[in-house]
């Protein structure tokens, strides 16, 4: 958030909810370690080039935009990376609670309501697979 001197501050989130533990593969945690590995003294896992200091929130989208650009992939936000993240899990089995906890959604049926449409597909994999089963059966 900025201060009223237009200076970038570092403050609590919204919600409490915001504030959570969040698992990640080990893979991940090595190259985190890594690049701090490159700047130890400096607070800030990714600093800006320019000043050392924070990224301005509108950096990283135009970060965002030139990686997307430079890899002749099409423009999507930012933000509908976590879309993303959040509807593989679905796809892939991941349950809806953990989905839920990881997004800091307050409850379930609001990710339920968000992403039907990856529920949903488990949901018709789930029939096929008990239709197999019941032709197995009977």
């Amino acid at each position: 958030m900025k201060n009223p001197n237009g200076e970038l501050t570092l403050s609590r989130p919204k919600t409490e909810t915001s504030v959570r533990k969040i698992s990640i593969p080990q893979d991940a945690i090595d190259l985190l370690m890594a690049e701090h590995g490159k700047h130890p003294e400096n607070p800030y896992m990714f600093p800006s080039p320019a000043t050392g200091e924070m990224y301005y929130p509108d950096s990283v989208v135009n970060l965002h935009k030139k990686i997307l650009k430079d890899a002749g992939l099409p423009h999507i936000r930012f933000h509908d990376l976590r879309h993303t993240f959040a509807t593989m899990a679905l796809q892939n089995g991941v349950d809806v609670k953990t989905v839920s906890s990881m997004l800091g959604h307050y409850d379930v049926g609001f990710t339920l309501r968000t992403y039907t449409h990856a529920t949903r597909q488990k949901q018709d994999e789930a029939a096929q697979t008990m239709g197999s089963f019941m032709a197995q059966v009977m």
